[in-house]
């Protein structure tokens, strides 16, 4: 980032089309077959078992978007800072507070999530999750490498390159994010709405409305509105990052100036701001459709036994007979322990001193010693219960 002077873009004409104006014959049938995927996910699990899986999801927005950025630590490093668990290498715990403070300001933003797309996808939602993120922070991890310190939620007051790309002046930013909340701040119809998130993220990040963190705000924004569709369970974050160099890639190219007489009659070119939109669908089919593949239930089934099978063969306290108690935790959610140790089949000392075990290393979680236990999804399972989701979470550490 550096400072420059330039009158390139200050009319909110500049960065029409808002919206794709060809092409919505191929978008439209792909925005109807993420939602139809999305509402058949999750159904037949425990509502205590889907929410396991969303705090799973949700360490993962935070993951994949600062990877992203080029901050991303590794899966276990925040699993540690969630129970205040932090590196003495003072880089990996700034990456650390980084990914926690994500976490939170997701958690945060989702208290919006009835309101609507013409609430969700309004710019002052995107101020507010550039605040919440950074105002987590303390100015030591808010500092640019070029030693600025990064205000919460305002508004950039100067002018700004990034890459190629020349954003609009400051002052005309306002300007353009009310055309933006004129444009996708709207109650539409989910199909309408798919593609409206999908140009939102776009312009957003041409706008360029803040001098730092857009990225990651615009980011937070997206998860916020696709929120009804994914319950949560999918995250879009993970395909962005999957598929990193595409991702800038489609953006810059949505950039483009129009390109002759067949290309739209905005100033910007409205063939590139399709492309983005079908990438960008597509992405969050293949995230849908991925998850919904590992949330089967027969073969969620064959995951646990697989996972205990191995397990087992590695460690004397786990036994088979756990397998058919955990699917029946997966499904139908928490149990008393007393109907845990039954289903084992096993005598009380062996049943109990295997629950034990089972919670210590995390696949049940419970609230206390008497609470009831449910089914949980600690990082070292995942390579079993659900393959190729969360690969980083199977490599070493980097602390």
């Amino acid at each position: 980032m550096s400072q420059i002077i330039t009158s390139h873009y200050s009319k909110i004409h500049q960065f029409e089309p808002l919206l794709p104006q060809t092409k919505l014959e191929s978008l439209n049938p792909k925005a109807i077959e993420i939602i139809e995927r999305s509402s058949r996910l999750g159904l037949g699990i425990h509502s205590s078992t889907l929410a396991s899986i969303q705090e799973l999801v949700r360490s993962m927005n935070s993951y994949y978007s600062n990877r992203i950025e080029g901050q991303g630590t590794h899966p276990v490093n925040i699993e540690r800072a969630l129970v205040k668990d932090f590196s003495d290498k003072p880089n990996t715990a700034k990456l650390q507070r980084i990914a926690v403070a994500y976490i939170e300001a997701e958690k945060e933003l989702e208290k919006f999530t009835t309101l609507g797309l013409e609430t969700t996808l309004s710019s002052s939602i995107l101020v507010d999750a550039h605040q919440a993120l950074y105002s987590r922070l303390a100015p030591q991890d808010r500092t640019t490498p070029d030693a600025r310190i990064i205000e919460p939620g305002q508004i950039r007051k100067e002018d700004v390159t990034v890459g190629i790309h020349e954003p609009p002046i400051w002052t005309s930013v306002p300007n353009f994010l009310a055309r933006m909340d004129n444009v996708y701040a709207k109650s539409v119809s989910f199909q309408q709405g798919l593609i409206a998130i999908a140009c939102e993220h776009q312009r957003a990040m041409w706008v360029h409305p803040f001098l730092d963190g857009n990225g990651r705000a615009v980011r937070l924004q997206t998860h916020l509105s696709l929120l009804p569709l994914t319950k949560g369970l999918w995250s879009m974050n993970r395909g962005l990052a999957r598929n990193r160099d595409a991702y800038y890639a489609y953006l810059s190219a949505a950039d483009s100036p129009r390109q002759g007489d067949l290309d739209g009659r905005g100033n910007l070119s409205d063939k590139s701001l399709s492309k983005w939109c079908d990438w960008f669908l597509n992405i969050a089919n293949d995230q849908v459709s991925f998850m919904e593949k590992m949330l089967e239930l027969t073969k969620m089934k064959n995951h646990i036994e697989a996972l205990i099978i191995f397990w087992s063969s590695q460690d004397k306290l786990i036994r088979k007979e756990a397998i058919i108690p955990l699917y029946h935790l997966y499904l139908t959610g928490p149990l008393n322990r007393g109907d845990f140790l039954q289903m084992t089949g096993l005598g009380e000392r062996n049943a109990r001193s295997l629950l034990s075990r089972l919670i210590q290393i995390g696949l049940i979680k419970s609230k206390s010693h008497k609470s009831p236990v449910q089914f949980a999804f600690p990082l070292k399972a995942l390579q079993f219960l659900l393959p190729n989701l969360y690969p980083e979470a199977a490599t070493t550490s980097d602390d």
